[in-house]
């Protein structure tokens, strides 16, 4: 390396150290300030938090609706067997399973043979009966016999005739006919079967109206009753298919059981459903929604409320601002409401936000008021 590239190098490294050593001094004085400005920005937050407003609102009166979900099995209001009262061979069936007949429909004969002979019998000793009871009665006019001969015919004559009658309601047994309009399920028995008195041929549905049972516990039993004769309350009672769908007609409850289940503390309900489009078959099961409209019930959202010790409690601030602890029984509970039963009043002022931030006898300096309607419509808040 030459003398003036030397010189070069050695001005550099100079230059170098200088800069540096500037830079050095500079930092400690600039990181001081910000460290100064930084505690004062601090010390100002946490002034501030002790001043953190809290929201007010009040309870509200509203109509809430109650749904009571039930398992329920469908059963139509009529659901008999077709059963012959007569022993015989069958003719040849004029209906078909699943055929919907009309009352006084034939749905079976029974080969009326047997039967027609018995009548033909039954007539002809009729016939001698009533001629011995005409010449004896002639008798008794020529005081040839007693009249106690004329009763005696009189009395064979009436049995002949009962006989006649007895052998025509034995021959009708042979045609079955349709009760009332209903629905042919599967039939048990074809044409040249040997079916003997009480043997089930098939059933008849009456699916005009079906009836719903389903099962309700004490405690719903005892709302239910208690609600009847509410007038501020409305029963609506719904029909949810096995594919969750919704029947279109609405119900009404027909009849509760008598007695209780001792087992399972249960009680049979009945619910009455008008089947137009006999969509609706014996059988089917499904849910029953019973929805309870209650008018006037006083709610609030659930993120007002705390529980101590498995009780829910809210504050309310009374008119010197003043917070205090309230007990509170819920009466319903929906996904962002509650409706209370007891506790609370419409007029009341209650702790919608700042819950965790007050105590029971504390004072608010900073509060804000914001209505009902308001704090009901942003209650997507979980309870505390």
């Amino acid at each position: 390396m030459n003398i003036a590239n030397k010189l070069l190098l050695s001005l550099c490294l100079c230059s170098a150290g200088i800069a540096g050593c500037e830079r050095l001094g500079q930092p400690a004085s600039a990181h001081a300030e910000t460290a100064s400005h930084g505690d004062h920005g601090s010390h100002g937050e946490s002034g501030g938090h002790g001043e953190h407003t809290i929201w007010l609102t009040s309870p509200k009166k509203q109509d809430v609706t109650i749904t009571q979900q039930y398992v329920c099995q469908i059963r139509s209001c009529r659901h008999i067997d077709i059963c012959p009262l007569e022993t015989g061979y069958l003719e040849p069936i004029g209906v078909k399973e699943g055929q919907r007949v009309s009352e006084g429909e034939t749905l079976f004969r029974i080969l009326p043979a047997m039967y027609q002979a018995r009548l033909a019998a039954e007539r002809a000793e009729a016939d001698v009966a009533r001629i011995e009871f005409t010449n004896t009665r002639k008798l008794v006019e020529d005081n040839v016999v007693s009249p106690q001969e004329l009763a005696l015919a009189e009395a064979k004559l009436a049995k002949a005739e009962a006989q006649v009658k007895l052998a025509e309601v034995e021959l009708s047994f042979t045609t079955i006919r349709a009760p009332f309009d209903g629905i042919i399920d599967r039939l048990h028995e074809q044409q040249g079967s040997l079916v003997g008195e009480g043997e089930i041929l098939t059933t008849l549905s009456d699916n005009s109206l079906m009836w719903v049972y389903f099962n309700v516990p004490e405690a719903q039993y005892l709302e239910y009753i208690a609600e009847e004769g509410d007038r501020s309350t409305d029963h609506e009672v719904e029909l949810v298919l096995a594919n969750g769908k919704a029947f279109s007609q609405p119900g009404a409850i027909g009849a509760i059981e008598a007695d209780f289940n001792n087992e399972t503390g249960n009680i049979a309900f009945r619910a009455d459903f008008p089947n137009p489009d006999y969509m609706l078959r014996h059988g089917q099961t499904g849910k029953v929604l019973i929805h309870r409209t209650s008018h006037d019930a006083i709610v609030i959202p659930q993120r007002v409320t705390f529980t101590v010790l498995a009780k829910r409690y809210v504050y309310v601030v009374d008119d010197q601002g003043v917070v205090h602890q309230r007990e509170i029984v819920v009466d319903h509970e929906f996904e962002d409401i509650f409706a209370i039963r007891t506790g609370l009043a419409e007029t009341d002022r209650i702790v919608l936000e700042g819950v965790a931030q007050v105590r029971d006898g504390q004072k608010l300096e900073h509060s804000e008021f914001r209505p009902a309607d308001e704090a009901l419509s942003n209650m997507k808040f979980h309870a505390e």
